[in-house]
């Protein structure tokens, strides 16, 4: 349905870009304290909170025009992700792990695409399937943090990547398993065939090898770790496509 994965398409950029703005409103002050932040549009004040208010409105309109299209059972879906989008960017200073509610956040499409489709939520799918988002965003945005951990020690900030110090990588296996394991449990769940269960496989290798490789004393390594998770998107998205043909 190629009207609807346009719809999603929008809705995630839209989304995603507000709540990023959300985060570097929120975070403009902490985000001057650190090297590779304070560059960042507000930290460095080179545009104004009204201006980036004005300019998440834009977001939001946008955003609520692409729900409006869905139906009524996935309007009032989406509009409940509202409140973790607005807050998520808070939980760092109150919590060592904001990196799951970041992934309680981004992931709310894996629910609201399939009722987008069917309707509702088939919850013994989308359950597995959410869960595996939240399991991926903490890999990928723990080792994200531990580029500004010596900042964040300074400057107050918690994060999965100061819990977990020395352990990370232990803890990143448990996480890619768990998501390895729900995406299969999803799989069975909605009769998924052959190139999805090799696309998951593909995903384990990848992941395996990024964990193994990864050193997290170095910045520059946790951005090239961090980056490649593009590839675990796209060997999943294609997986599903070829896996429905």
């Amino acid at each position: 349905d190629w009207h609807m994965l346009a719809l999603f398409g929008m809705g995630a950029v839209l989304m995603r870009g507000a709540g990023c703005t959300i985060n570097d409103m929120w975070d403009r002050d902490y985000d001057k304290k650190v090297a590779r932040t304070a560059s960042r549009p507000l930290a460095a004040g080179d545009i104004s909170t009204f201006r980036s208010f004005v300019f998440l409105g834009g977001q939001l309109s946008l955003a609520l025009c692409v729900l409006l299209c869905l139906n009524y059972y996935s309007i009032i879906l989406g509009a409940a992700s509202l409140s973790l989008v607005i807050t998520y960017p808070l939980m760092k200073r109150i919590t060592y792990w904001p990196q799951l509610v970041l992934g309680l956040t981004f992931n709310w499409g894996a629910l609201l695409g399939w009722s987008a489709i069917k309707g509702s939520c088939e919850w013994s799918v989308c359950l597995p399937l959410y869960l595996a988002g939240v399991m991926w965003t903490l890999v990928y945005d723990t080792i994200y943090a531990h580029q500004d951990k010596r900042d964040d020690i300074i400057i107050g900030v918690k994060s999965t990547a100061l819990q977990f110090k020395e352990d990370t990588k232990q803890w990143l296996s448990g996480f890619s398993l768990a998501m390895l394991l729900s995406l299969c449990v999803a799989g069975m769940n909605c009769n998924q065939t052959f190139p999805y269960y090799s696309a998951v496989a593909a995903v384990g290798t990848h992941l395996a090898h990024q964990i193994y490789t990864l050193d997290i004393d170095k910045p520059e390594d946790c951005w090239k770790k961090f980056a490649s998770n593009r590839t675990v998107g796209v060997l999943l998205f294609v997986g599903i496509v070829l896996g429905n043909l």
